[in-house]
């Protein structure tokens, strides 16, 4: 009996929407809006539902909405890197990429005009620098630099600043939130820069310029620990000329923690960047929280 072809896909399916979304990035955006709404210093009791609709916005829209983007832009490199991925493989025929990417666009900024103004403008700005991070003619991620600090900013900072927005009503945060958010994305950027060992045989073809291609995978482990490390050491200051001295010693110890863990990474970074990106990162947020118990409730 002949066999019968079975016709492709024509829209995709909804595991593999999911796939594209990528549940599993939304955890920092997640943590660090956390961390805003920490820092705010008001009750959970009473604002349930508009802190859920804000870890909504972090990460299953705006965080998501990242990605579909990404993918959507990176389809020739990921044909190289991981062709497994939804769109390379045909899971997600044709053009819906772009069209996820564009219908969660709309509903982070529909979702995000009901929290407030401050609120808004941090999800357009985290928006706006997903797109520039991935489409052109920015596309941010040629360069490491640049792709990198994008990410950090959209993944830390605006998430934490919105969070502390939300729970004051919508509000600009006050100065020491902002400080901290800013500092906590700088070093973010060292996190980014971990994710670009996985994929420098398919960024260098592609003229991708991530830190591993530009300055070679031992200088680039370097780079991204020092920038890791530094923006914490400002913390440690911040927090004791705020005069919260148990808060700073625990990102001491955090940070120290890291330091050993550095040391191990440092001598093997292709081999070990996932293996430290699963070790290291979680003392890095622990700090990140921390800090946003020491500030819970400042006005300045």
């Amino acid at each position: 009996m002949p066999s019968v072809a079975i016709p492709a896909r024509s829209y995709p399916a909804p595991s593999a929407v999911l796939e594209l979304l990528k549940p599993l990035t939304w955890f920092p955006p997640m943590w660090a809006f956390g961390c805003g709404v920490v820092a705010s210093g008001v009750p959970l009791a009473g604002h349930w539902g508009t802190a859920l609709a804000g870890i909504l916005l972090a990460g299953p829209l705006v965080c998501a909405t990242s990605q579909a983007v990404n993918d959507w832009y990176d389809r020739e490199v990921d044909a190289i890197n991981e062709p497994h991925r939804p769109i390379p493989s045909g899971r997600i025929p044709g053009s819906w990429g772009f069209f996820i990417a564009i219908a969660w666009t709309g509903l982070s900024l529909l979702v995000a005009a009901g929290l407030g103004l401050w609120v808004f403008v941090s999800a357009l700005v985290g928006l706006a620098l997903a797109w520039a991070y991935s489409a052109p003619p920015l596309r941010l991620k040629r360069n490491g630099w640049w792709g990198n600090t994008a990410c950090g900013l959209c993944y830390e900072g605006l998430a934490w600043i919105t969070g502390t927005a939300v729970m004051i009503g919508g509000a600009m945060p006050p100065a020491s939130t902002l400080a901290l958010a800013f500092l906590y994305s700088l070093g973010a950027h060292g996190i980014m820069t971990l994710n670009d060992f996985k994929s420098v045989r398919g960024d260098r073809e592609m003229g991708i310029r991530s830190l591993p291609v530009m300055l070679g995978r031992e200088r680039a482990a370097s780079v991204a620990c020092w920038v890791m490390a530094l923006p914490q050491f400002v913390v440690i200051a911040l927090l004791l000329s705020w005069r919260r001295p148990i808060e700073a010693a625990i990102v001491v110890v955090l940070l120290l923690g890291q330091g050993l863990l550095m040391r191990h990474f440092l001598r093997a970074p292709t081999e070990r960047a996932i293996w430290y990106s699963g070790f290291g990162i979680p003392l890095y947020v622990l700090g990140m929280l921390a800090s946003a118990f020491a500030v819970r409730g400042f006005v300045a």
